[in-house]
């Protein structure tokens, strides 16, 4: 049995692992979003090596935790941790962004396992958890529905709908996370569309708000350990992260939003390498 902590820096490295797996992905296909995927590595890791009640041998199982990437173009990141699962064999991860494959630069959920909602057009992830939510309280199952959304995509006035109904429907199995790395597609959030004040923008939605530094695995492990203990409202994790996370030439760079210098994702290789 392993102790908090010795789980934690587990979780540490797991999440730095993924990263690298993330980006032989992207150099073979020579596609992807690597920015975003970075900064929520933390995130996905904890949640599927530690929190969600899944089965990869039975990916429909009713009484499972859902999960929602709402920012769909992170998906390779989540796809890595969905094979290192189980739910499919890991030779399919050579097969990404290519005709045919399982693995689209977006989920979808009619092809690959283990995705429970298919994702892409932004700000449309919220909505259907909400829906999820409010099935497994009239289901009476004591399933949980944990959505991640990109800071960008909550300019979209479907999320604000979304939040509202979840808040006065007081649906405590539902935990929203923002990856809050302070850039989307072309530029610093704050000069596109200023999202602040965030916090008091979520506790308005009559929502339990808990921010943190996402990309500190301690502090995401135990804020989802906190979530599952909060009564009678959604919870919403406001994450600080930072785009393109542990990579010294990505960080903080909107060049890597999307794909950019092929060479130089083998120098992130290198990087990422130094710190396993």
């Amino acid at each position: 049995m392993f102790s908090e902590k010795e789980v934690i820096q587990k979780l540490s490295k797991k999440a730095n692992e993924l990263r690298y797996k993330m980006i032989e992905l992207m150099i073979d296909a020579k596609s992807g979003h690597p920015g975003g995927a970075l900064s929520s590595a933390e995130i996905i890791t904890a949640l599927y090596f530690n929190f969600l009640k899944i089965d990869p041998q039975n990916p429909k199982l009713p009484n499972r935790d859902r999960f929602i990437l709402s920012k769909g173009h992170s998906a390779p990141i989540l796809y890595i941790a969905l094979a290192e699962k189980g739910f499919f064999p890991k030779e399919a991860l050579k097969t990404y962004r290519r005709y045919g494959s399982i693995l689209q630069g977006h989920p979808d959920m009619k092809k690959t396992p283990g995705i429970d909602m298919s994702t892409g057009t932004l700000g449309q992830g919220l909505s259907p958890g909400v829906g999820m939510a409010i099935a497994g309280k009239v289901d009476n199952m004591d399933y949980r529905v944990y959505v991640i959304l990109g800071d960008g995509e909550i300019n979209e006035g479907q999320v604000w709908e979304a939040a509202m109904l979840a808040g006065n429907k007081k649906l405590d199995n539902l935990i929203a996370f923002i990856d809050y790395n302070k850039l989307q597609f072309d530029g610093y959030c704050s000069e596109i569309m200023d999202l602040e004040p965030l916090v008091n923008k979520w506790m308005s939605f009559k929502w339990e708000v808990i921010e943190i530094d996402g990309n500190d695995m301690a502090q995401v492990y135990d804020a989802i350990k906190r979530s599952k203990n909060i009564k009678g409202k959604p919870v919403c994790i406001i994450c600080h992260t930072i785009k393109g996370k542990g990579i010294s030439f990505m960080e903080d760079n909107i060049k890597w939003h999307s794909i950019a210098n092929q060479g130089m994702l083998e120098q992130a290789l290198i990087e990422l390498k130094s710190k396993f």
